[in-house]
C-alpha cells in the first residue's frame, strides 16, 4: 500500500524507507520508538510501541519490512507498527517504489541519450562519451543529480543530463555559425558525470554525504581529469582534450559559483547558462508540484529567497 493511499483504521504491511528513526521513553518508562517512514508517494509518522530496538538511529536511511494499522492521532494519519525489522537479502521490493524518482521513462530516456551521441560527427568526441558511458552506465542512469536542490531523487542525473543536452542541440543549431555542436554536446554529456564518485549514498541510493575525494577536489576537476584520462587512452588531439576539460571546469560559469575558471569559449557560456536554466526550472517545477492553483509557494532558498506563483496552464 502506498502512504498516499492510507486511510484511518486500514491495515498496513509492505517494505518502506525509515527517513528518521528515534528510540524513546514514555512517562511510565517504557521503550518505544518514534519514527517517519516513506515512500516514493509521501511519509507518514511511525510509533512501535514497548520497542527497544535493535531498529534505532543507525538505521535512517534503510529499509524496513512492517505490519500494523493506521489511525488518526490529532488530525495526523499515524502508523501503529505490531512488528518491524530490517529489509534482509531475499526480500522483494523495489527501491523505485521506496524513494523520490525522476518523471521519466528510464530507458527511453537512456536511449535518447544514446542516440544523441551516436548522432555526433566528431569522431573523437564521440569516442569519449562513449567510453565514459561504458565506464559508469549503470551509475549514470539511477544516481540523483544533488542532494537536495535540484534533481535529487533516483535518475536525476539522467533527466537533468539528457533535458540539458536536448537544449545544447537546439542551442547549437541557432548560433551554428560558430558554435562547435558536438564539442557543446559532449562537454554537455560530461559536465556532471563526476558526480558519481563525488557522491557518498546509502543503500537505496540516495545522496547521504560527499566521498573525500569528492569534498577534497569536486566534480569539476574529478570530471576534467578522467576527460583528460580518456582522451590520452584513445589519442584524442591534445586542443579537443583540453576544450573538453574546460568546458567541465568551468560550467558552473562564475568562480563565485564553484567553478575552477571563468567561461573562455562559446560553448562553455553556453553550456553554463544550459545547466543554470535546467537546475532552476527543476527548482521551479518541485516547487510548483507542492503549491496550489491561485497560490503562492513557500520562499526558495534557491531561488534567491522567492515566492513563486502558480497560476493555471
Amino acid at each position: 500500500m502506498r502512504l498516499s493511499e492510507i486511510t484511518s483504521g486500514s491495515a498496513i504491511s509492505g517494505f518502506y524507507l525509515l527517513k528518521q528513526a528515534t528510540l524513546r521513553t514514555t512517562n511510565t518508562g517504557k521503550p518505544y520508538l518514534s519514527g517517519i517512514i516513506a515512500d516514493r508517494s509521501g511519509t507518514a509518522e511511525l510509533k512501535v510501541w514497548d520497542y527497544g530496538g535493535p531498529i534505532s538511529t543507525a538505521d535512517e536511511g534503510k529499509v524496513v519490512c512492517l505490519a500494523g494499522r493506521v489511525q488518526d492521532f490529532r488530525g495526523t494519519l499515524q502508523i501503529t507498527a505490531d512488528r518491524i525489522r530490517l529489509a534482509e537479502e531475499g526480500d522483494e521490493y523495489k527501491i523505485a517504489e521506496l524513494v523520490p524518482s525522476a518523471p521519466i521513462d528510464l530507458n527511453r530516456t537512456l536511449a535518447e541519450v544514446e542516440q544523441m551521441l551516436g548522432n555526433m560527427s566528431d569522431e573523437d568526441y564521440r569516442s569519449v562519451c562513449k567510453e565514459m558511458l561504458s565506464r559508469h552506465r549503470e551509475a549514470f542512469a539511477v544516481i540523483p543529480a544533488a542532494k537536495s536542490v535540484h534533481h535529487g531523487f533516483r535518475s536525476g542525473l539522467l533527466m537533468h543530463t539528457a533535458y540539458m543536452m536536448k537544449t545544447a542541440l537546439w542551442m547549437a543549431k541557432l548560433y551554428g555559425d560558430f558554435i562547435d555542436r558536438d564539442l557543446l554536446l559532449a562537454g554537455t554529456f560530461l559536465h556532471d558525470f563526476a558526480k558519481i564518485r563525488e557522491f557518498s549514498l546509502s543503500e537505496t541510493g540516495m545522496v547521504s554525504g560527499y566521498s573525500v575525494p569528492g569534498q577534497l577536489l569536486g566534480h569539476l576537476v574529478m570530471g576534467a581529469q578522467e576527460a583528460a584520462e580518456v582522451c590520452k587512452a584513445l589519442s584524442v588531439p591534445e586542443e579537443k582534450s583540453m576544450l573538453l576539460q574546460h568546458l567541465i571546469l568551468s560550467h558552473h560559469g562564475d568562480p563565485s559559483f564553484g567553478s575552477a575558471v571563468t567561461c573562455q569559449c562559446a560553448e562553455s557560456e553556453l553550456l553554463a547558462y544550459i545547466d543554470l536554466i535546467d537546475s532552476r526550472m527543476e527548482i521551479y517545477r518541485e516547487a510548483l508540484e507542492k503549491t496550489e492553483l491561485g497560490t503562492f509557494s513557500e520562499r526558495v532558498f534557491a531561488l534567491d529567497n522567492k515566492r513563486l506563483y502558480r497560476h493555471k496552464a
